[in-house]
């Protein structure tokens, strides 16, 4: 084991685990993590949900007892994910107080299926918070154009959040304007606004899995050069975005009132193309005041074999800009691409909110009492 992570925390990049499970919490995993491999925040979706409850027996006693109480599938759902969300929160807390806040930070997702509804998000977002009742959650938001004036309300209302399925910068730009609307409405009804925090999920792998794709079927010498290049170019020219965002003469009236930055974070950093090195959107998205969320397979090989050679990110914009340039020139659309994404990342939160529903669904028949 190298000490890559100590390196990347020290570059300024948070490192979260994007996975939890009953299993990780009881068995000491996560504190394990904690305390070892310098992670400090955790993120869940419904498909990390769904694969957990599917596996092994660690949620039997909780489904027993909501089985006997007759309660909905959803209900079921909401009360074993937030017991999770909860259970993390309390072992990450030493770290939220010792970063002031910053991170120790477990995410919590809405329903995906109301991504493109923004009153029930909104309902959802506050009810969520509530159910887990704990400082250090985020509630997650996709960054739909449903999302974003829910965001807002959110935001103003007090309640921290991650935005998540960002794929495209001109909708990023849009996320940071939701973001400091909120903290606007917030400063307005008085609320303190160190309190409230933001990490903005931008994903990465995904671009590439999309572009790659296209680059492939076009087969040129030139086509196949931009293979891998586009989702760190994208990243890029988001952190260049953030920067210039939180540079603003309108950042600076909310920095003086004590808010803070919304972090990017990097998500979808396991590789998916087997030809690419395994810590690829780790090594070369190094730049101060992120977050890296990684599946475990990554955040091992990171520590075993990651490059961390200080920051990949600022030196890079114009190569980043002229890869896309060049990724448009052979005739792959980009907005394409970001609009395509994004549907599918719904789709398949969707999908995977599904599958959760059903596996539920049959452990509460299986661990429900017999009548009597």
């Amino acid at each position: 084991m190298t000490d890559a992570l100590k390196r990347l925390s020290d570059e300024g990049v948070a490192i979260w685990l994007d996975d939890l499970s009953r299993q990780r919490i009881t068995s000491g995993n996560l504190a394990e993590l904690i305390d070892q491999q310098h992670v400090v925040g955790v993120t869940t979706n419904p498909s990390i949900f769904q694969k957990a409850i599917s596996d092994g027996h660690g949620y039997d006693q909780q489904v027993a007892d909501l089985a006997a109480r007759k309660v909905t599938v959803e209900e079921a759902i909401r009360m074993i994910t937030t017991a999770d969300v909860r259970d993390a929160a309390d072992i990450l807390r030493p770290v939220f107080d010792a970063t002031g806040g910053q991170d120790g930070r477990v995410s919590i997702e809405v329903d995906p299926r109301l991504a493109h509804h923004t009153a029930p998000t909104i309902a959802e977002a506050k009810q969520l918070a509530w159910l887990v009742d704990r400082p250090n959650t985020l509630i997650k938001i996709p960054a739909t154009k449903a999302g974003l004036p829910a965001i807002t309300e959110v935001i103003g209302m007090g309640i921290s959040v991650n935005v998540t399925l960002i794929f495209s910068l001109e909708r990023y730009r849009e996320v940071m304007d939701a973001y400091l609307a909120g903290l606007e409405k917030a400063k307005a009804a008085g609320l303190d606004l160190s309190l409230i925090r933001s990490v903005a999920s931008f994903f990465v792998s995904r671009v590439d899995s999309e572009i790659d794709k296209r680059l492939e079927k076009i087969g040129t010498d030139e086509a196949k050069a931009l293979k891998g290049k586009a989702a760190l170019a994208n990243a890029r020219l988001a952190y260049q975005a953030y920067e210039e965002v939180f540079s603003s003469e309108r950042w600076a009236a909310l920095d003086k009132a004590g808010a803070n930055k919304q972090r990017p974070l990097w998500a979808s950093t396991g590789v998916k193309d087997p030809a690419y090195k395994d810590t690829l959107y780790v090594d070369e998205l190094v730049a101060p005041g992120t977050v890296n969320t990684m599946p475990e397979a990554t955040l091992e090989a990171t520590g075993d074999h990651g490059q961390i050679t200080g920051d990949t990110v600022r030196g890079g914009y114009p190569a980043a800009r002229a890869d896309l340039d060049a990724i448009a020139a052979l005739g792959i659309s980009y907005d394409d691409v970001v609009q395509l994404l994004e549907d599918e990342g719904v789709e398949k939160f969707e999908a995977s909110w599904n599958d959760l529903l059903k596996s539920t669904e049959a452990e509460l028949k299986r661990l429900a009492p017999s009548e009597g």
